[in-house]
């Protein structure tokens, strides 16, 4: 299908170039084949356009992987979604009354190792996630059991399923549940589940690999540094620091495979599918379930979960209830100056409104 089939797909591409994004690759599967649309530039001082299929960050959609690999032991009967954790990882001596649900829905009250933000403004540092800081230490590895010691030696922000926060000591917290219940290796049992059945060629959980091995766009990162606004190229950067909570690298086909296949219950028995997309009340108009957010569109329920690098890189991944319409993209953050919190929101809502409405 062509982009002259599509124009209002390729117009949404395009406002987020115009927007301020370096690049974005989008592609659409529905009642209407599939569409693969690119708009901007592949690289700052280049006209080429993003590739169409290449690999990037895919930030926090990662969570809905693991999670779904979670629920896969639970309906093994492997672990019980509201069992306690901290049996299954003695090591760290969590608080006993988290259990796997609370870690996947943002319950538990466990510290975000990259910092914590409240309502008020404060903000409690945490590792080196955003700005210069970031910036300086981007090459910097970490082991998970790092992450979870650094994010266990503050207060935990709430008593566990008291509130809702978003915190991606969870899913670190998860993936070592996983690698404790199984005794393999987190990619080895996302290979094994995920990546080699549903034919996911570009889809990798890189550890502590720091460059981007398939075709791939770059990504750059703004940051204020004294009186002096920068731009790097962080194409290069170490995913450790969010593993299992944001560390994949994929493509917008796998994404699309993956969302399609979870959806479709092809991945899980229904009644956890039920589970996973069943929202958390204490989430609020964010509508979080396990690893999924839910969306009404007007029109209907869809499910999604987005993601960012902490600098460069994003991700879409949207799907109708029944896996048949899907909604992914890559996009890249260029040299632009740009309000995130402005200019992406009416974006996005375009983009959805053009694809599922």
């Amino acid at each position: 299908m062509s982009i002259q089939d599509r124009p209002e797909l390729q117009k949404a591409t395009q406002e987020f170039v115009d927007a301020g994004f370096g690049g974005l690759e989008l592609r659409v599967h529905d009642e209407h084949g599939e569409w693969v649309g690119t708009a901007g530039i592949r690289e700052l001082g280049s006209t080429e356009q993003p590739p169409a299929g290449g690999q990037f960050r895919v930030g926090s959609v990662t969570k809905t992987f693991v999670s779904t690999v979670v629920l896969q032991l639970v309906a093994e009967g492997k672990l019980e979604l509201d069992g306690a954790v901290a049996g299954h990882l003695p090591r760290f001596e969590l608080d006993p009354r988290i259990t796997v649900r609370m870690l996947l829905d943002h319950t538990s009250g466990l510290f975000n190792y990259t910092g914590e933000y409240f309502p008020d403004g404060t903000v409690v540092a945490g590792l080196p996630a955003t700005g210069k800081d970031w910036a300086d230490h981007r090459l910097q590895g970490y082991t998970p059991d790092e992450l979870v010691a650094f994010a266990l030696a503050k207060p935990a922000r709430f008593e566990p399923g008291a509130e809702w926060s978003y915190a991606n000591t969870n899913y670190t917290v998860a993936a070592l549940l996983i690698e404790a219940i199984t005794g393999r290796t987190l990619v080895e049992e996302l290979d094994s589940r995920i990546v080699k059945p549903l034919g996911l060629t570009g889809t990798v959980e890189p550890g502590d690999r720091t460059d981007i091995p398939g075709p791939h766009s770059h990504g750059y990162f703004r940051y204020q540094d004294g009186e002096e606004w920068k731009v790097v190229d962080v194409t290069e950067q170490n995913p450790s620091l969010l593993f299992a909570a944001g560390s994949m690298l994929s493509t917008t086909e796998d994404l699309h495979k993956f969302m399609s296949a979870l959806q479709s219950g092809k991945l899980l028995p229904a009644e956890l599918l039920t589970e996973m997309r069943t929202p958390q009340p204490l989430s609020g108009p964010l509508n979080y379930a396990l690893g999924l957010f839910a969306q009404d569109t007007g029109t209907e329920t869809i499910y999604h979960h987005n993601g960012s690098a902490p600098g460069g890189y994003g991700a879409l991944m949207y799907s109708s209830a029944d896996g048949s319409k899907t909604l992914t993209a890559a996009i890249t953050m260029g040299d632009a100056e740009i309000d995130l919190l402005q200019v992406f929101p009416p974006a996005l809502q375009r983009l959805v409104d053009a694809v599922f409405n």
